[in-house]
């Protein structure tokens, strides 16, 4: 299932399954089941379509929300070898972590955001009516190290574009870890069709804006005084890419 995709049941009972394993993250089949008061033959044909259609997959004896996650890319510097993949849910703990970690300082709001939403929901995947996000992150040994994630819109007028957040790990910067996943964010997101990516900073963090400022990224606008950051107003930059 590719996140532009619309999803469209034509089943109840398919819409269901899919609704709880989104709300719910990777759970045992019997206990979704069980929680739809489902028979079994019937949440058998129900399960095995969906599937089929690549809207799920079962993964350790857990049913979850599958997407073209792309290849694992291997990197290896003088410092450090790492990998890049698409995040699964068995992620969650650690990115939020990550997330949290690498902005220490505060100053990277709309990434703070998305580790609050991801954690208070326990479903690192999303893909509905509304909005529909994926991560892809950068792994030292199994750890994740840092995240690119993306969050698309549903609504018709802004389906050309998507949010994108990025972070590393302090003791892993200076590795092009960041570069590399900034490149497998943008490369997804042009071979998804959208146009246009943007991300909005403080004007305080001045390692992002000229992170994304060398890497072709324009300053479209800016918001003031729209941040208080210990105790202090700070513009919001708001910066974007077109694909």
């Amino acid at each position: 299932m590719e996140l532009t995709d619309k999803l469209e049941f034509d089943h109840d009972d398919r819409e269901d399954i899919y609704e709880y394993v989104e709300s719910n993250g990777a759970t045992r089949p019997e206990k979704i089941r069980k929680a739809l008061t489902m028979g079994e033959r019937a949440f058998g044909h129900h399960t095995a379509i969906l599937r089929r259609d690549g809207v799920l997959e079962e993964v350790d004896g857990k049913l979850r929300i599958a997407f073209d996650t792309g290849t694992e890319e291997e990197f290896q510097t003088d410092d450090v070898e790492f990998i890049i993949r698409q995040a699964r849910e068995e992620d969650l703990t650690g990115l939020v972590g990550a997330i949290r970690q690498a902005i220490g300082g505060g100053e990277y709001v709309d990434a703070e955001t998305v580790a609050d939403i991801v954690d208070s929901e326990g479903v690192l995947l999303r893909h509905n009516e509304l909005e529909s996000r994926i991560f892809f992150v950068a792994c030292v040994n199994d750890e994740v190290v840092g995240w690119v994630h993306l969050k698309h819109p549903e609504q018709e007028k802004l389906s050309h574009t998507a949010e994108l957040t990025l972070g590393v790990l302090e003791e892993y910067r200076g590795n092009d870890i960041g570069s590399h996943l900034l490149e497998r964010g943008l490369e997804w997101a042009a071979s998804k069709g959208f146009e246009k990516i943007y991300n909005s900073v403080p004007a305080s963090n001045e390692a992002a804006i000229e992170f994304l400022d060398s890497r072709g990224w324009k300053e479209e606008a800016r918001r003031r005084n729209h941040y208080k950051l210990n105790g202090k107003y700070v513009d919001e930059v708001m910066m974007a890419k077109q694909l």
